[in-house]
């Protein structure tokens, strides 16, 4: 792709929503996204949203998808120096002050930590390894012992060394205190329905920790063939980069990496395996009953449960970056309140926006709270520090 200049970067990001924050939509969506009714003027919904808000600005929280890097990995992940400078501006290494103050400007009690994609999911052999490992240490010799209770993480894993994967998720569970792990996205053009990968679910399963599925990038063919143009003035501002990971690309390869999970009899081979996405369920509360209904007949002789099934005894959802309550209904719908976390994807989203939004959704004040927190602490074994 053809390099750009800084400020074209920040301004399509900004356009986009990444790392600019979302406070402008957060707050239009808590003020009109509530149901209404036709009796129901629009600032008497206002009023019920600063109600609620009021009613409920204790709420504590928990951010299951918050994302780091450091600096030697922006250098192996990076587009190029615009995209570090970016990175940098909007605070994805700090792992200090920084962080601490907006978590506590938005009142977000604890962060759960991943590493930022693709992370060391490219990087085979050895190298890859001893990545992971020290990307790991970082987390717990640094923030973790600097702030504690603020911090928790899901653990990077060499995912081309399968074993050895399945070997450090244990480690870090076990010595680290790690709640599980993180993956980005394919790994060299398989998914964790492939064999290859299957020690690395087993020992999750044993551990009884979930798996993360966050999204990456596409493998260079897809790339080429769904989201690349051959008119280079289209290139400029990193449209097809953006085209085929945030903007849209990222959510169809999360959802499609899960019915392949179900699909190919995953969950019938490991049965207690838990399975976390984000972005408000990746696209999945919109094509829920199209993907339940379709896929239910072909696979109804090689399951041993219903397609749906799986989602509900197999999946949670987080609220990561989508601060829409329209979005979170319709979610709800389909997935149990009980499946439903918070999580902000700072620093690509506003911490505040997001809490903010939260606090004004017209829920009841013990299922917000499952949201907020209370889900979370019940799958990590973890307890939320409240002031």
């Amino acid at each position: 792709m053809k390099p750009m200049g800084r400020r074209s970067f920040l301004a399509t990001a900004t356009a986009l929503g990444i790392g600019a924050g979302v406070s402008s939509h957060a707050i239009a969506s808590a003020a009109s996204d509530n149901k209404k009714t036709p009796d129901q003027a629009p600032d008497q919904n206002a009023d019920r949203t600063a109600e609620i808000y009021q009613r409920d600005r204790d709420l504590p929280f928990i951010g299951a998808e918050e994302t780091f890097s450091t600096p030697a990995l922006l250098k192996l992940n990076s587009i190029n120096e615009d995209h570090i400078a970016f990175l940098e501006e909007i605070g994805l290494a700090d792992l200090g002050q920084r962080r601490i103050d907006d978590m506590n400007a938005g009142g977000l009690n604890v962060q759960i930590l991943s590493a930022h994609t693709p992370s060391v999911q490219n990087i085979p052999g050895r190298r890859g390894i001893d990545l992971a490992y020290r990307l790991n240490r970082q987390l717990v010799d640094g923030p973790i012992a600097k702030y504690p209770g603020r911090f928790k993480a899901f653990a990077t894993l060499p995912l081309q060394s399968p074993q050895a994967a399945a070997d450090e998720l244990e480690r870090s569970v076990r010595e680290d205190g790690f709640l599980g792990a993180l993956t980005n996205g394919h790994i060299t053009k398989k998914y964790l329905d492939h064999p290859q990968f299957e020690p690395v679910l087993a020992r999750a399963v044993a551990l009884d920790v979930p798996i993360y599925l966050h999204p990456g990038y596409p493998a260079d063919e897809i790339f080429k063939i769904l989201y690349s143009t051959t008119r280079a003035q289209y290139t400029k501002e990193f449209q097809p980069y953006i085209f085929s990971g945030s903007g849209y690309g990222w959510h169809q390869e999360v959802l499609t990496q899960c019915i392949r999970m179900i699909t190919y009899g995953v969950f019938d081979r490991f049965p207690k395996l838990k399975i976390i996405i984000g972005h408000m369920g990746e696209g999945l509360p919109f094509y829920y009953e199209r993907i339940v209904n379709d896929m239910g007949e072909p696979t109804e002789n090689s399951l041993k449960k219903p397609f749906g099934q799986y989602f509900q005894d197999n999946f949670w959802v987080t609220t990561s970056a989508f601060p829409q309550t329209e979005l979170l209904s319709l979610l709800l719908k389909h997935i149990s309140v009980d499946r439903v976390m918070f999580a902000t994807d700072y620093p690509f989203a506003d911490i505040k926006a997001q809490t903010d939004w939260f606090r004004g959704v017209d829920l009841p004040r013990e299922e917000k709270e499952k949201i907020a927190f209370r889900n979370a602490e019940k799958l990590f074994r973890t307890k939320v520090p409240v002031k």
